[in-house]
């Protein structure tokens, strides 16, 4: 499972209806919509609300992926996404952690928000939570969606395959981002505001946080290969020779580095992973010359509208004009 933007853009049918026969039968239909294996199918088929979620998570991966990188050449359009996903790029990098991390994200919420009919609340046997649960807080469920996540993308170890072992690499970072983004939130349930009673539960980071995580994962990313490790019996990822480290056992990347094997395109000109830059909107002082590719840029005016001379009314709106300025914006050339 990862972000093709497929799924993104399937309308599911309405679940408003009354009977649960008919609302099971929907739910195996969205689960057939998906771009889905043969086992997650049935595993989707098997857990009401999972196709919802499934699709949510898919929104959230794109959406965010779209945001991080809104200002590089490739943007993470849906076009090339395909052909992208099976090469070794940074970016494929960065497209399966996004998506193992959306998911993660999106099941944990699910749960929480009992839109799943198989996991709750965050069920974490501390006193803290049973607390929180009675006040009526739900913490988020990331014991519950991490083990089901592993039996949804069923991880096993690869022996001697390279890709197969950095896309599972790379599915984990993204699933490890979330876990690190876990938070404890408290509320205080005295009179008056005091903390006589405290309760406290887990809670995700905004996926925007986790984003931005693993953007500053992909910048750094580690360029791997395949070696050999005779205490193991089995070939393992190994980053670049350094100093302190001998020919015969180079270093492991750390469990939360970006990995890739092949050295990226440029993405300046359209081919099967990208449209190219012809035409995107670029900033004169900051990115139009790296994303242009030495192609330059076209200036342009135009008229924009905007809320000005804005003023507060009694009780309870803002009252605004309406102004025009002239802006100025660029764009890359063909």
């Amino acid at each position: 499972f990862s972000l093709t933007g497929k799924e993104a853009l399937t309308h599911f049918p309405s679940l408003s209806l009354s009977s649960s026969a008919a609302q099971g039968k929907v739910h195996v239909k969205q689960c057939d919509l998906l771009k889905l294996s043969r086992k997650q199918k049935r595993l989707c088929r098997r857990e009401p609300g999972l196709a919802e979620t499934l699709r949510d998570a898919v929104r959230l991966g794109v959406v965010e992926c779209q945001y991080q990188f809104r200002s590089e050449r490739w943007n993470c359009s849906l076009e090339g996404r395909t052909s992208l996903l099976k090469r070794g790029f940074k970016e494929t990098a960065f497209l399966y952690a996004v998506s193992s991390a959306a998911l993660t994200h999106s099941l944990a919420r699910a749960c929480s928000a009992g839109r799943m009919e198989r996991c709750t609340c965050d069920d974490s046997p501390d006193l803290e939570n049973r607390q929180a649960w009675q006040w009526g807080v739900c913490g988020d469920n990331l014991k519950y969606s991490t083990k089901f996540l592993k039996k949804f993308l069923g991880q096993k170890r690869i022996g001697k395959d390279l890709r197969a072992k950095v896309d599972i690499h790379n599915t984990n970072v993204g699933i490890k981002a979330v876990k690190n983004g876990l938070k404890t939130t408290c509320k205080c349930h005295g009179v008056s505001g005091s903390c006589a009673v405290r309760t406290c539960w887990k809670q995700l980071s905004p996926f925007h946080e986790i984003g931005r995580v693993l953007k500053l994962r992909y910048d750094d990313a580690v360029k791997v290969f395949s070696s050999s490790n005779d205490a193991v019996g089995h070939s393992e990822l190994s980053a670049p020779q350094s100093h302190s480290h001998s020919p015969r056992h180079p270093p492991a990347p750390r469990s939360t580095d970006l990995v890739y094997v092949e050295d990226s395109p440029s993405f300046c000109r359209p081919s099967k992973y990208s449209l190219g830059t012809a035409g995107r909107l670029c900033s004169r002082e900051g990115n139009c010359d790296s994303m242009c590719c030495g192609r330059g840029y076209n200036t342009q005016s135009r008229m924009v509208t905007f809320s000005c001379h804005c003023q507060v009314q009694w009780c309870c709106y803002v009252e605004c004009q309406q102004c025009m300025q002239e802006e100025v914006v660029y764009s890359c050339k063909q």
